[in-house]
């Protein structure tokens, strides 16, 4: 019997919830050294380590994504590439480029919020983003940590293009290809949010 997408989806957020919890949990415990070192940098740099940001979740509702900081204190809540790179503090620059500043959103997959593998979640602000996302049903599952348009250094300034993109991954979203995402996110595949040159 064919299954219909809403069931796929169903289907799919089950399936990997026991690999996001196995994973991370694991993920934190071999990495707490380097989170704590990470944390006592940025604490230093700009007094407050941990960024929290309101986020469009599942079915659209919001939770609250956890990073470290990179960004000075006075930065505007809007899209990365909306932003200017002399926003970005020095240590922020070298934790971004290694995308070890999205090591806390670990503790987003745990409470649920997020999984590993899905759509990045974007802003209550960013309203194009969200309309193409409603169009292709996308907000059907949880926003991820790394995808498809990550792996190709697709960012939100194409909301069109990510939303595709989007859809592509989650419709045909395997085991396999599961596992492949993460494996090429771990070994430097694809760049973070970008910000603006000027």
């Amino acid at each position: 019997m064919k299954l219909t997408i809403n069931e796929k989806f169903i289907i799919y957020n089950k399936c990997f919830r026991v690999y996001d919890l196995f994973i991370s949990i694991l993920m934190i415990l071999l990495l707490c050294p380097l989170m704590i070192l990470v944390l006592i940098f940025c604490f230093v740099e700009t007094g407050q380590p941990i960024f929290v940001q309101k986020r469009v979740g599942r079915n659209l509702k919001a939770f609250y994504l956890i990073k470290f900081r990179t960004m000075r204190l006075n930065t505007p809540s809007v899209s990365s590439h909306l932003i200017n790179k002399d926003s970005v503090t020095n240590f922020g620059k070298i934790i971004r480029l290694m995308k070890i500043d999205e090591l806390p959103q670990l503790i987003n997959v745990i409470k649920g919020d997020m999984s590993l593998v899905g759509p990045r979640p974007c802003l209550f602000n960013q309203k194009k983003l969200i309309n193409e996302r409603i169009k292709h049903n996308i907000f059907i599952v949880k926003p991820g940590i790394t995808g498809l348009a990550q792996i190709r250094g697709i960012d939100m300034s194409k909301p069109e293009k990510l939303a595709k993109l989007d859809k592509i991954m989650i419709s045909k979203l395997t085991q396999i290809n599961y596992f492949k995402y993460l494996f090429l996110t771990l070994f430097g595949k694809g760049l973070g949010d970008k910000v603006k040159n000027t």
